[in-house]
């Protein structure tokens, strides 16, 4: 069984829900991104997105995209990330990683190449956001035959259709991005949020994490009643941006945060 797989089935079994931060690699810096991982694995989290820095980040918000700019400012790559996932991994060997980002850098490296060197790097799941499944056959098979699942988003106007195709190619869990526009933007409507889950609960199997929105302890409870994982990230970088002189503030600042939002979501009604 993968790691995602283990970690939604014991999650499901204790009746606790998946907490999952997003953070940008090498944001502030590259030898900051391991440190913070081991961080907020202490401070309650069950799965890490790691996010892939890239110039041109369509899908993210401001937030997101000032962190890929201070990364690249440090000349972070895919592959420089693929090495911080491997340093990850020599001292934690069962928090599941998830790779986000952009298709360009996976291109540049070349599918095959970037499948090994990922299955090197022991992580565990990719997520390519401009990347549909129609167009991704070739690359989600030498990730799959790797152990490496294939995660897709799904968005506020998919179809029941669409949710099915995503259900089919897909593996590890489905992101539910639970409000149109880029990451950091706009108001979570909860009423949404659970409308559109009831469709997608009644056409996969996968687990449903929900992002794009969650900025506190209140909204990933509320969020954690609906779907079996909790995405945040721009109310985590925003702590990097505000500390990028003092680091382990930062540092500090996320974990207070993670572990706020862990409590609430362990809460019982």
């Amino acid at each position: 069984m993968s790691r995602l797989a283990n970690t939604f089935e014991h999650l499901a079994k204790t009746g606790r829900k998946a907490l999952i931060p997003f953070v940008t690699a090498g944001d502030p810096t590259p030898e900051f991104t391991v440190p913070l991982m081991h961080a907020m694995v202490a401070a309650g989290v069950d799965i890490i997105e790691l996010g892939v820095p890239f110039s041109d980040p369509m899908a993210d918000g401001p937030v997101i995209q000032r962190a890929s700019e201070r990364a690249l400012a440090h000349k972070m790559s895919l592959k420089r990330t693929l090495v911080i996932a491997t340093e990850f991994r020599k001292t934690n060997q069962h928090t599941p990683i998830v790779l986000m980002g952009y298709l360009n850098p996976i291109e540049a490296m070349g599918y095959e190449a970037f499948a090994k060197a990922a299955q090197n790097a022991e992580v565990d799941g990719i997520l390519t956001v401009d990347l549909p499944p129609e167009e991704g056959q070739q690359c989600r098979e030498l990730l799959q035959a790797r152990g490496i699942d294939s995660i897709f988003l799904l968005a506020p106007n998919s179809s029941e259709a669409r949710i099915q195709k995503m259900s089919a190619l897909g593996s590890g869990y489905i992101y539910y991005v639970s409000l149109k526009g880029v990451t950091g933007a706009g108001h979570l409507d909860i009423t949404d949020v659970e409308n559109k889950l009831t469709l997608i609960r009644a056409n996969t199997s996968l687990p449903i994490a929900i992002g794009f929105g969650v900025k506190d302890a209140a909204t990933a409870k509320l969020i954690s009643a609906l779907g079996d994982g909790v995405v945040v990230g721009s109310a985590l970088i925003n702590k990097i941006e505000a500390n990028l002189t003092d680091v382990e503030r930062a540092k500090n600042e996320i974990c207070d945060c993670l572990v706020a939002m862990r409590t609430a979501m362990d809460e019982r009604s």
